[in-house]
């Protein structure tokens, strides 16, 4: 609706996980070597959480691009509110698996067969878990026998659990203290600062085609208002961001103004919280 007017070529305040619009801020990039390296030297278990909205999601996305150039075979789990042997199916056929049964033990005999053929030929497996917070004992458990299947030099299976800060603190249980034993790697994503939701928002811009008007159409204390609302949570920047552009285009406004931001966040009823107006923003 506004591209034209603002000449752009896509909406770049889009919710979907485009790994296109990948900001790597150095937590974020710290986040992406960490799982990569996870992957690539079959470690096992690697884990990542973050606030809702930090760009989980999309940052995991980006890594099975980068996956899919090596000969690497992943198996992607987000409705993580499944029982043991719901698990164990959704994972098979996600691998693309023709099991021979569906009970348990003939689900990980196929299971196992599959990846010690894939082992040989020298390929990787990945089993991703994203929202891993709502996973129940009995299939964080689950999860951990998977790792039993190994060689005396290398796990065959490697998992990447992502969640929210619930996940360190379930892992942190008892109940798991087998499986945390287990966690070869972890990394934490963090909300942007204020300079990084200023290059986020002027990235993804870029990304839709804005070039020399990339930086004037949200101007700097229209930034430092978008950060007073929404925090560094890429998710609610985009929301915000991505209703402000409907406004400032329906008022043939050529940049947004602080005024459209206070507007837009009351609408979805964003707290402003820190930094008050009359304060440096960057």
């Amino acid at each position: 609706m506004y591209k034209a007017f603002y000449h752009l070529t896509r909406n770049p305040f889009e919710l979907a996980p485009d790994p296109a619009f990948l900001f790597l801020t150095k937590k974020h990039s710290e986040a992406l070597a960490t799982l990569y390296y996870g992957v690539k030297r079959h470690k096992g278990f690697v884990v990542m959480t973050g606030e809702v909205g930090t760009g989980k999601t999309l940052l995991v996305r980006f890594l099975l691009t980068l996956l899919k150039k090596s000969n690497v075979s992943y198996a992607y789990l987000f409705n993580s509110k499944l029982s043991s042997l719901d698990f164990l199916q959704y994972m098979t056929g996600d691998f693309g698996l023709k099991t021979t049964g569906t009970n348990k033990s003939a689900l990980l005999l196929d299971f196992g067969e599959f990846l010690v053929a894939r082992h040989d030929k020298r390929l990787t497996t990945v089993l991703v878990v994203d929202e891993a917070h709502h996973l129940s004992l009995d299939v964080l458990e689950e999860i951990r026998l998977l790792t039993n299947l190994e060689t005396a030099e290398e796990k065959l299976l490697q998992i990447l659990l992502v969640g929210q800060p619930e996940l360190d603190e379930k892992l942190d249980s008892f109940q798991l203290r087998q499986l945390k034993q287990r966690i070869a790697l972890r990394c934490q994503l963090e909300p942007l600062s204020p300079e990084e939701t200023k290059g986020y928002i002027e990235r993804r811009l870029r990304c839709a085609g804005a070039n020399s008007h990339a930086g004037t159409l949200f101007p700097l204390d229209t930034i430092a208002a978008i950060y007073r609302h929404c925090r560094g949570i890429p998710r609610l920047i985009n929301t915000v961001c991505e209703n402000a552009l409907i406004t400032s285009y329906a008022l043939r406004k050529r940049d947004v103004t602080p005024d459209i931001i206070d507007e837009v966040a009351a609408d979805f009823r964003l707290v402003p919280c820190g930094a008050t107006k009359d304060e440096p923003f960057i």
